[in-house]
Order: structure tokens, then sequence, then C-alpha cells
């Protein structure tokens, strides 16, 4: 599932591809309006791979404009963090009212959920990496988009060009984790609370044993070695327990689906902490909106283009 896809406007008429690489932008990111600067000689390329449900597309291409606006959102049943880092070239991001200037090494965030906009003059290169907003702990994003993170964020802007060409299933906790602290950063969180700390050890515990289908509050308090009462401190700020089981569960039990695509879905929902195949049908409605059996339909679609 991990197979890369290019799409290039070299493989249409040339006097297609501007229209062309709107289809390919809005097919790898989320749907938005797409101007060329110049319509002459307009060109592009994104090489595509999905990562255990995280996107990553490197794309290159000529100036333009990219415009999600209110009505593309409105349209939209999906909500992503786009993870935008600048490889090449230069460009303007503004979301929420607020600015970012993208030039070489810079990460910046934006939220599919909200309008935004961005302008590149001339030539540029990015690496964007879409997650499900359902996939992260930090769940409110306003305070975190159109801010460019540079210095420390190299730390996760080199794992996640690293992930991009190995592709390996098993690093998307960690990239999750990474993201989650940028996104920290680029809010302007610049210490984690006790119970802050307390909360991300209680997250690492229930992904590490979500498997688990005897996993309560019990256990985890046990797990981490703190009091229950502690335990939901540390949550009540946040999703509770219950939620953070249901989310992990599910986002495994998607992983599952993906790589493999034949499995019966009751054993899939063994295999991910669930009591039954009922359950798991449940849960996976609660989270996406939609059924095992839609998820996996998608990826086997996606895998066969």
């Amino acid at each position: 599932m991990n197979d890369t896809v290019t799409l290039s406007t070299s493989d249409v008429d040339g006097r297609d591809a501007a229209a062309y690489w709107r289809d390919v932008v809005c097919s790898a990111f989320v749907e938005v309006a797409v101007r060329p600067t110049e319509e002459d000689g307009f060109a592009g390329v994104v090489r595509h791979r999905d990562v255990a449900g995280i996107g990553f597309a490197r794309l290159s291409s000529c100036g333009q404009r990219v415009d999600r606006t209110r009505g593309y959102v409105a349209r939209s049943n999906e909500h992503h963090l786009l993870a935008n880092i600048q490889i090449s070239g230069q460009g303007l991001l503004a979301q929420d009212g607020r600015g970012a200037v993208l030039t070489p090494g810079v990460l910046a965030f934006v939220d599919s959920a909200r309008p935004y906009t961005m302008h590149f003059g001339g030539e540029f290169a990015q690496l964007v990496v879409r997650i499900p907003v359902s996939m992260l702990p930090r769940r409110t994003l306003r305070d975190a988009t159109s801010t460019a993170l540079d210095g420390p964020a190299r730390l996760v802007t080199d794992f996640l060009l690293g992930m991009e060409n190995l592709g390996a299933d098993e690093l998307v906790p960690h990239a999750l984790g990474l993201v989650d602290t940028a996104l920290g950063w680029a809010a302007g969180r610049t210490g984690e609370s006790p119970l802050a700390i307390t909360r991300e050890r209680v997250r690492r515990f229930v992904r590490d044993n979500a498997g688990n289908a005897d996993l309560d509050a019990d256990a985890v308090a046990a797990g981490c070695r703190i009091s229950r009462r502690t335990l939901f401190r540390a949550l009540a700020d946040d999703e509770s327990l219950t939620a953070l089981l249901r989310r992990i569960r599910v986002e495994r039990a998607q992983q599952v689906l993906r790589s493999n695509p034949r499995l019966p879905v009751a054993v899939v929902a063994q295999q991910c902490g669930f009591a039954g195949a009922a359950q798991l049908h449940r849960a996976f409605r609660r989270v996406t909106g939609g059924t095992p059996g839609d998820h996996r339909r998608r990826s086997t679609t996606f895998d066969t283009n």
C-alpha cells in the first residue's frame, strides 16, 4: 500500500496542463482552486505515497496561487492537518488573518477545515504531509496555523523527509508525536506542565497497549504509575480515556485493513482490541463517519489506481 504514485503535467497536452494540475493537487491534498501565474509553459509533478493513513506528497511546480475557499471547506467531509515543508523556492501562506513566509527548510501548518491562501511567485518545491486530524493528540489547530517554524523544527522536518523515503508504518506514532510537539511550538507553547507530561505518558501507554481488549482506567493508571484521579485530571482538558482508546484502536484497524485487505473484520477487531466486529463498526463510524468496509474499498481503489 506504500507504493509511490507519480503524476506529472508531462503526461497531458500542454494546453491541458493547468487544468490537469488542479486535479492532481486536489487528489493529493484537499480540494482547492489553483491559478498559475503564467499559463504558457506551465509544468508540475507530484510524487505521492500513503503511509498508514498519512499522505506524503512531494511536489515541484511553476508559480501559482492556491485558494481553499469557504465553499470548498463546506463541501468537504474530511479534516486534515497539512504540514508544509518548503524545499526550494519561496511562497506566502495566509490563514486566519495571519501570514507566513515559506523559505527553504521552513515548516508551516495549514488546517483544511478553514479557508487559506498560498502564493508562489516562481518555481518551488515542497513536501506536504497530510494527516487526518483524528490521528492527532492535539486537536486545536487554530493557534498553530500560518506560523513559520525553523531552528529546532528541523528535527521534525528531517524526520518527516526521511520517513517519506522509508515509508515505514511503524514510524507513524513517532511522526505524530513530533508533529504534535511542533504544533505546540507553533502555538507559542514554551513549556509543558506536569499534567501535560503525564497526559503524554498516558497517550503513549494507551497507544502501546491498545490491542489489549481488557485495557481500562485501572490498567492505564497502574501502567503509568499514577492514580486514577491523576489520570482523569490529565485528560480533563483533552479527549476522555474512552475516546482516546477508541481513536487509537480505530487507527490500528485502519492500518490492518489496508495491509491485509482480505482479513475478516472480526479478526481485525480482535487484533485491535475490540470485543467484536459490532463494536469495531460502532467505533469506526464514531471516529471516521464511515465503516470498515468503506475504508477498505477506498484503500483498495487508491492502490489499484
